[in-house]
């Protein structure tokens, strides 16, 4: 795991002293993504820097120093990521190509080995892994930057003035000298519907997230831009599927082989020790007994616990990691402890982003780092199996308000639209929605019609209301795809990514392998949700592992009392950036709403203490970026 950044400026060429100075101030500031080693390539003709932080994963000797040259010198990369097949596609070019020499045994020469022998586009697809990173070729004088297929791995660039940018984080891009800070309104206003900001926005103007599954190409000297997808969700659900789901048993065994060749193949491809977060639910239970069943040794596993009650599962994750016998790592962090963590939230994250569970997802992975450099993770299966409640709960309110007819409901929305109560307004939108995909956005959102709460805003459209896929064909389906595509990518990877990386631990996600996907998406739904409960076919797999007793279990969420603490510790911090004069003087919220939820709160009237964490975390945001100048 790693970090890297670039740039090229297209008019004016900086001198090679310039360039260097400019790309260590770019790479330092995200030497947390690679605290091993350092360095930076510079093309002299064109200009164009790539510079490149390293977290030695795989060889750890100096032959995985980057950035990496290929072994004839045409291609350059700087590279983020595993490739857990490196091993199968090392064996296939000794088999096919008498040119292949190797110096070490990383998989970033794997990388550099297969684009010379297959090229770029071609060998992608054969690549087994999360990756970011950039390539570029000499000959042609084409810059490639690469995504991988969901999106584990982040990836941003564009224009500032007359240079191109790119880097693993946005507080690489900051300290390029032509970097401007100006704030897009119309990807906050996302970020406060969404508590995140989708793909492909940013928070800054002209910058952007790349697509996964995709390649940007652009030429160094004419600067033209090309993007091609390798890869994509949306097309792989409208193909047909490589796998057949007649019988259940033959289903179970197809996806209990698939889960063990990607464990296996995540568990192999390191060369530090590796360890698994074990919340005790359905998805990290999988992962960690298919790894103690495949270790010999006791595999290291962490769980964060809360003494709140409600917060807490690491009495039921004790029993599991008991019962495998893994070695078990638990810490019961204190309120303090857990608030002590939100000063460093601004910088981890980089950008506005207010999932609370940020928190205890922090303290995991620093308690894992003082034992390993690599750890497992359960997430993704709510998105592929139907695990998420709000699945089953949106089709019994979408079937409700279609036996309503659309003009009766309108009339009933209107009239409990001017009642006091916030339970009526709610109601109140419910019957307003026209069609299927309208009631899903309406339950995700945080807050409803976000342009009257950001001044100068205007809304883009995102894959929630754009045309991906018809919700009427399979509603359950529809959902899945929106959350992967949206949800899954653009806040709990992102949540994962920047909270290890932010205490120099890899994460691994074996239930993201492409081939487990494309598995999931053509799943029945009979074999997704049975008997009012999701992720039916993955609680067929971990029976194989543990007893139904430990198994089933209400499901709770990786949280922490954010509403509680909004009105006692954290009340004079919260008042001091949500003050009047403060918010007009910024001029980003309109100051009455905001006001008025936080005086709501605080009387105890309602419970704003999601669309509240939203604000307070742009606010805190914006203030480290204020200190940083």
């Amino acid at each position: 795991m790693c970090g890297f950044a670039g740039f090229i400026n297209r008019r004016q060429k900086m001198g090679r002293e310039y360039n260097q100075r400019v790309i260590q101030d770019m790479t330092n500031n995200i030497s947390h993504r690679g605290p091993d080693d350092s360095g930076y390539w510079i093309e002299n003709n064109s200009g164009l820097t790539i510079g490149h932080r390293r977290l030695s994963i795989i060889d750890l000797s100096p032959s995985g120093h980057q950035p990496m040259a290929s072994f004839s010198g045409r291609y350059i990369i700087a590279f983020n990521g595993e490739i857990y097949n490196f091993h199968n596609v090392k064996e296939e070019l000794f088999r096919t190509s008498s040119q292949s020499v190797f110096q070490g045994h990383s998989d970033t020469e794997v990388i550099l080995a297969a684009v010379e022998t297959w090229g770029l586009e071609h060998c992608v697809n054969k690549f087994v892994g999360m990756f970011a990173f950039a390539l570029y070729d000499r000959n042609t004088k084409e810059l490639y930057l690469v995504r991988d297929r969901i999106g584990e791995k982040p990836l941003y660039y564009g224009w500032k003035g007359d240079t191109f940018l790119f880097a693993s984080e946005l507080k690489a891009l900051r300290k390029h000298p032509s970097f401007d800070d100006e704030i897009d309104r119309d990807s906050l206003a996302l970020y406060m519907r969404h508590n995140y900001i989708p793909t492909p926005y940013s928070i800054y103007k002209g910058i952007y997230k790349l697509e996964p599954g995709t390649i940007l190409k652009i030429h160094t000297d004419s600067f033209n831009q090309q993007t091609i997808t390798y890869w994509s969700i949306v097309e792989r659900l409208k193909s047909k599927s490589n796998f057949t789901y007649n019988e259940e048993q033959t289903s179970i065994k197809e996806l209990d082989n698939l889960i063990n060749q990607s464990i296996n193949q995540q568990m192999l491809a390191s060369d530090v020790p590796v360890g698994a977060f074990l919340s005790g639910g359905i998805d990290s239970s999988t992962i960690v007994s298919i790894m103690q069943s495949q270790s010999s040794q006791p595999i290291k596993t962490f769980t964060i616990g809360f003494n709140e009650t409600g917060f807490n599962e690491a009495t039921h994750a004790k029993k599991i990691a008991n019962y495998l016998g893994t070695d078990h790592t638990e810490l019961y962090v204190t309120a303090e402890q857990a608030m002590d963590v939100i000063p460093k939230l601004p910088s981890l994250y980089d950008e506005p982003f207010s999932d609370s569970s940020q928190i205890p997802t922090f303290l995991v992975s620093q308690l894992a780092r003082e034992s390993v450099t690599v750890s497992l993770s359960g997430d993704g299966g709510d998105e592929l199996f139907g695990g998420y409640d709000r699945y089953l709960s949106t089709i019994k309110k979408n079937n409700f308000v279609n036996r309503i007819p659309f003009i009766l409901r309108k009339a009933l929305s209107t009239g409990l639209s001017v009642m006091p109560a916030e339970r009526c307004k709610i109601y109140s939108r419910l019957l307003s929605v026209r069609n299927d995909s309208e009631l899903y956005k309406l339950l995700l959102t945080h807050w409803d019609n976000p342009t009257r709460v950001i001044h100068g805003s205007r809304e883009p459209l995102t894959k929630l209301n754009g045309n991906i896929v018809d919700p009427n064909d399979d509603f359950l389906k529809w959902m899945q795809l929106v959350d992967i595509l949206m949800y899954l990518r653009d806040d709990i990877l992102v949540k994962l990514d920047r909270a290890s990386m932010g205490v120099s631990l890899e994460s691994r996600i074996p239930l993201l392998d492409h081939r487990i996907i494309d598995f999931a998406i053509h799943l029945p739904t009979k074999y997704k949700i049975s008997d009012n409960q999701g992720k039916w076919i993955l609680r067929q797999v971990l029976y194989k592992y543990l007893p139904e007793s430990l198994v089933n279990r209400p499901k709770s969420g990786f949280n922490v009392p954010i509403g509680e603490w909004l009105r006692g510790p954290l009340r004079e911090w919260g008042e001091e950036l949500l003050s009047s004069n403060r918010l007009r003087e910024e001029g980003f919220f309109n100051e009455k709403i905001i006001r008025r939820k936080w005086e709501e709160h605080q009387s105890s009237k309602y419970n704003w203490h999601g669309q509240l964490w939203d604000v307070l975390m742009f606010q805190a945001w914006l203030e480290s970026i204020k200190r940083e100048k």
